[in-house]
């Protein structure tokens, strides 16, 4: 086995001194740490995320230099987040975006530095992962060091999937174990330990369970700046919040259809995950379980929507939404505005917004007691919780 000798030289002083004589040790110039390195194991299979993990001095970033330079990040604070990506299609760098669980379509289009932590990590996290070439193992050190724990857990969910769909490789050094059911890494290498460990197969991901309540109007502030339309909301509507770990984590406000169409009917007209819970696949399930609430009452539940990453979601859920109506008229959208510009009146209210909206119905089976991911609290359909927006730190959110 290999060894990386990291030596340091002692400047000695009082402070020093008191040390020697406290705990009765012998002088020293120097202090020595001796790394384990052995990674041969790494070349003897396939893999696509590899952790190395260890308390703080153990040597992990070192070891991690060991493959290479470690990858970095480089934002023009001036931009929005998106215009950052631009070795990539506008396309492209959504898709990105999104699959690093930054699906908020607000938080794309501001800059860098105004973003919260977890908003920052994950774009950060976006940027190295596709700026990285087919060759290049993603090196990224202090994974998840700076950020809440439950959002290092829907981080590293996001990024163990888009890695493993792309057939990347990448290697992380962190201090939390808790990441580990999260990112499923394909080896573990411990310094203290000396070896590597190979993982035997992908387990399944940890439970989520969340709490959801019947909430007031006003909690509508903590999640409305991330609603990618528009931030106003119906008075009428009937909201409630979802709780992890007693943090405020998506909400979703449910109205009637319009009197004179469809009977006892209801639409979802918000839906919002905040962005750094994006990436469980929270979204869906939420939806799965209304749409299953609402069926077993004999209601109707549909939603409409112009949201490429819930598009993408509905695609893999047929046999729970089916879709209605799809408004995919761009090209007539624009000859109509190429027209009035031509006719001079183009003053900024005539010309429609070019964009796809497509409208869904559930169709799934009524709800049970064992929803998957989701616990449903039985009080969701009480006034439990109308004063629960004081107990909330929106600045924090």
């Amino acid at each position: 086995m290999r060894y990386i000798e990291r030596r340091n030289k002692i400047i000695n002083d009082k402070y020093t001194e008191y040390v020697y004589e406290a705990f009765d040790i012998q002088n020293k110039e120097e202090t020595v740490v001796k790394i384990p390195i052995n990674f041969n194991e790494c070349n003897t299979f396939e893999w696509n995320i590899g952790v190395i993990y260890g308390g703080s001095g153990t040597g992990k970033t070192t070891l991690l230099k060991e493959f290479g330079n470690l990858t970095t990040d480089e934002f023009d604070e001036e931009k929005p987040l998106i215009s950052n990506f631009d070795w990539l299609e506008p396309k492209e760098a959504a898709f990105l975006l999104s699959a690093m669980g930054l699906a908020s379509i607000p938080t794309w289009l501001r800059p860098y530095s105004l973003l919260s932590n977890g908003e920052q990590y994950r774009a950060s996290l976006a940027y190295k992962v596709g700026k990285a070439s087919e060759n290049d193992v993603i090196l990224i050190d202090e994974f998840t060091s700076v950020v809440d724990r439950d959002v290092a857990k829907a981080m590293s969910n996001a990024l163990q999937k888009y890695i493993r769909k792309h057939n990347k490789k990448i290697i992380l050094a962190s201090c939390h174990f808790d990441i580990m059911e999260w990112i499923q890494p394909d080896w573990t290498y411990s310094p203290l330990k000396g070896r590597l460990e190979k993982a035997s197969r992908l387990r399944q991901r940890p439970k989520i369970e969340l709490s959801i309540f019947r909430c007031r109007y006003e909690t509508w502030d903590i999640f409305k700046k991330h609603h990618y339309l528009t931030e106003n909301l119906n008075k009428a509507a009937k909201c409630f919040v979802g709780l992890m770990n007693d943090k405020p984590i998506f909400f979703v406000a449910i109205l009637p259809m319009p009197s004179g169409t469809i009977q006892n009917a209801y639409r979802i007209s918000r839906l919002v995950v905040l962005p750094d819970f994006q990436g469980l696949g929270i979204g869906i399930k939420i939806l799965n379980l209304f749409g299953s609430i609402y069926k077993k009452d004999n209601k109707k539940l549909y939603i409409k929507t112009s949201n490429p990453s819930l598009f993408k979601g509905m695609e893999r859920n047929v046999d729970n939404w089916k879709l209605t109506t799809q408004n995919n008229n761009v090209e007539s959208i624009r000859k109509q505005n190429k027209k009035l510009i031509n006719e001079g009146k183009d003053n900024g209210m005539k010309l429609r917004k070019e964009s796809i909206s497509k409208g869904y119905k559930y169709i799934g089976c009524e709800h049970k007691e064992d929803v998957n991911i989701v616990t449903f609290n039985a009080d969701a359909w009480k006034e439990v919780a109308q004063n629960q927006i004081s107990i909330f730190d929106i600045e924090g959110v």
